[in-house]
């Protein structure tokens, strides 16, 4: 056998020569792959100049079984893979230095995963030894698996599961809008572990046609991996019939009038048209949820009533229209908006006259006010003016023996005068006064005239009829 392999027998010369360690090999202390793709083991020796590597071993240490040959590679003889790697093992390509020991391991499965050896017999340095761990990969094929049927109104339900199997553990994760409940369990296995993720919520109709999303992340993936389910939620809601608004429509030989009956649900629902107490019309077209009539006469009158359904439920909407006459005029709606600025508007007006009203009234109190101000006072001009005239009058009337009174009578009578004269000047004519008021103006006027204002001082002018002046101005 030693004749047959005599690089075996070389290598188990050197590595048991001994000589002093000179180099340094170096490799990594972990590799990881993903499970089916190649895996490269690295050891490179990095010696002095001089220094040959003759040989490279390569070994799988596993616990409890010892050490299983995986290659051999020799500077002379080439490569040698053991039986259990046979076709797996190669050498990396390009060609690279002859001190590179590294090895390439095709299609890594999940049972590589563990520690591996290389030594390196060199010359003339000896033997070198380093060990490095491969982690193989596997990533997670995640499953969806969807939950009972949903309804509007059951409860909270399981919507969906998702479970996702790999090494090391997969994270599962949900995306969507929707709100709900998230419960997750873990599953250990030799090589693996799964973990399952569940998503429960309380089913309504805006849930239907939501997107719920399971994410599932590993290393061994190049992106995260994403499931997709669209909410199923079933449900029906609501029957409403349009149509019959607008009753100027609904005259007898009106053509083209159709009453459409509107639902929604999941699945989506079938309808049905009757008629209350009598059977529908003759001529009329049911399609789906639409009732289309032929020209109106009056007998489609009548109280029709738009059945809807579906596998969770039914709805029924009744309307009642009343066909009429070409001469009858249709029922008068009052229209809310409108009625509510008419009254607006009319109690706007009703403001707006009071306010008037308010104004007038204070106008004519001031004017009243001012009337019965001016009134007042041209009565207490009135009394001034007869006091001042009866004064000038006495005056006219007394003896000759005025004019032995003191000096001061003077400048009585020249007031009482000049008195007058503001009244008249005041009160001219054809500022409203009466007939008598005007006579005795005129009075006072043609008194005047016998009198002359000198220096201050009132004067009897000198006349005919013998009435003496003395020297002081008085009346003799």
């Amino acid at each position: 056998m030693w004749q047959q392999k005599p690089w075996l027998v070389l290598f188990l010369v050197i590595s048991f020569t001994g000589l002093c360690l000179a180099g340094e090999l170096e490799t990594s202390a972990l590799v990881t792959v993903v499970l089916g793709q190649d895996a490269e083991l690295p050891c490179f020796y990095r010696g002095e100049p001089g220094e040959q590597v003759k040989q490279v071993a390569w070994a799988r240490v596993g616990e409890g079984e010892g050490m299983t040959e995986l290659a051999l590679l020799h500077d002379t003889y080439g490569l040698h893979v053991s039986p259990a790697y046979e076709g797996r093992v190669e050498r990396p390509s390009p060609p690279r230095d002859p001190n590179d020991g590294a090895v390439l391991l095709r299609n890594a499965v999940q049972a590589d995963e563990g520690d591996y050896e290389c030594r390196v017999s060199t010359f003339p340095s000896g033997s070198f030894q380093a060990g490095l761990h491969l982690r193989v990969l596997v990533p997670p094929l995640p499953t969806l698996n969807l939950g009972p049927s949903l309804e509007e109104g059951q409860g909270r339900t399981l919507a969906a599961s998702c479970t996702a199997e790999g090494s090391p553990v997969p994270s599962v994760t949900w995306d969507t809008a929707v709100k709900g409940v998230i419960t997750s369990r873990l599953s250990n296995h030799p090589r693996s572990a799964s973990v399952t993720s569940e998503f429960h919520l309380v089913p309504s109709r805006t849930m239907n046609g939501q997107p719920l999303t399971c994410v599932v992340s590993h290393p061994g993936l190049p992106e995260d991996k994403r499931i997709t389910h669209m909410l199923q939620v079933a449900f029906l809601a609501e029957a409403s019939v349009w149509g019959h608004e607008d009753p100027e429509l609904w005259h007898v030989g009106r053509e083209g009038v159709m009453l459409k009956c509107v639902s929604e649900g999941q699945p989506p629902p079938s309808y049905n048209w009757t008629r209350l107490d009598r059977p529908l019309p003759s001529g009329v077209r049911v399609d789906g949820g639409t009732l289309g009539f032929p020209a109106l006469v009056a007998e489609h009158s009548g109280t029709y009533v738009c059945h809807v359904s579906n596998a969770v439920s039914s709805r029924s909407s009744q309307v009642t229209v009343t066909v009429l006459a070409e001469d009858e005029a249709p029922p008068v709606d009052v229209d809310v908006v409108s009625a509510s600025v008419v009254a607006v508007g009319v109690i706007a007006a009703l403001l707006l006259c009071l306010l008037v009203v308010v104004v007038v009234l204070m106008s004519r109190y001031h004017r009243r006010k001012a009337r019965q101000m001016t009134q007042k006072y041209e009565e207490e001009l009135t009394l001034t003016r007869e006091n001042s005239i009866r004064r000038l009058h006495s005056h006219h009337a007394e003896p000759r023996t005025q004019s032995e009174e003191p000096e001061g009578r003077s400048y009585s009578t020249l007031t009482t005068v000049r008195e007058i004269e503001t009244q008249t000047e005041l009160l001219s004519p054809g500022s409203g006064r009466t007939e008598e008021e005007e006579d005795r103006d005129v009075g006072i006027k043609q008194a005047m005239n016998h009198f002359v204002q000198e220096n201050g001082t009132l004067r009897a002018k000198p006349t005919g009829n013998g009435i003496y002046i003395n020297g002081r101005g008085h009346l003799v």
